[in-house]
């Protein structure tokens, strides 16, 4: 059309990682310092559009659908956690990517924590969105340890409430009523996943939480974690008493939030990680 100047978009492609039991479908997007997002159990790498189109301007963006989670391809019993700090090894190899920072969503936390204390060298920077990974939860301690179970009990009420609403616990309240069309969107997301036993998965997610919150300090780079205040996943406190244990992690907490404030308030998401990713490198 004329009268428009030319506009030139960062440039992507796709591709698969052959892996045992599986293959991992990949994109990449942009150039630049290299950063690699990991998704959460309602999600695949279509949960990052806002992150990747935020980002790839200046910055190689690496989105992986986990094994199992379409389009990449999973055993038949379905995933084990132990499994993805492996795969995102791989993946860094494959890619020849070096120094990386990960931004990891809920389930992307359990082989992102794990990844960065196995090779501290390849891990510039590690965002923890709404995940504490292996670390254990009901081993927190300080103030918010008293919290645990009041905000148990809340959240599995209000989830259930959500649930007959037909609004999902891990958009929360806020994504359904104030941005319906975004809400839609993360259930057709997840719907893409609809086959996997997803309790089954959250079994064994919270099964492989066998890290004491003190070994925040075994990661060497810095550490952002980004808390929702409205989460019903994850203990949105739970995050400031884990940092006490640790010289280079810090909190962000985003209000008006639920579990996935990287969909929910993408903008809000984008600037604290961006600033932190600045102030890493």
């Amino acid at each position: 059309m004329t009268g428009r100047p030319a506009i030139s978009l960062p440039s992507r492609r796709l591709g698969l990682l052959i892996r045992p039991n599986c293959r991992l479908a990949y994109e990449v997007t942009g150039a630049g310092p290299p950063i690699i997002f990991l998704h959460g159990l309602g999600g695949n790498h279509l949960s990052w559009w806002q992150q990747v189109a935020y980002f790839s301007t200046t910055n190689t963006c690496v989105a992986m659908s986990a094994r199992g989670f379409a389009p990449s391809t999973g055993p038949a019993a379905g995933p084990d956690p132990k499994d993805f700090s492996g795969d995102l090894a791989a993946l860094v190899e494959s890619l020849a990517l070096g120094p990386v920072a990960v931004v990891a969503q809920s389930m992307g936390g359990w082989g992102a924590l794990e990844y960065a204390i196995s090779n501290p060298a390849q891990v510039r920077a590690l965002v923890m969105a709404a995940t504490t990974g292996t670390l254990d939860v009901t081993r927190i301690d300080g103030p918010e340890s008293a919290r645990l179970a009041d905000w148990q009990a809340q959240s599995t009420a209000t989830g259930a409430e959500l649930a007959s609403r037909n609004i999902h616990v891990a958009g929360g309240a806020r994504l359904g009523i104030e941005q319906p069309a975004l809400h839609l969107l993360y259930r057709h997301i997840d719907d893409m996943n609809a086959s996997l036993d997803k309790m089954a998965i959250r079994k064994r997610l919270f099964d492989a939480r066998t890290r004491p919150p003190s070994d925040i300090a075994k990661v060497k780079c810095p550490v952002l974690f980004v808390s929702g205040d409205e989460d019903l996943v994850i203990p949105p406190f739970a995050a400031d008493a884990i940092v006490r244990h640790s010289r280079t992690a810090r909190v962000h907490h985003i209000p008006d939030a639920g579990h996935s404030a990287y969909f929910e308030r993408a903008d809000a998401f984008n600037r604290c990680v961006a600033h932190f990713l600045a102030r890493a490198t």
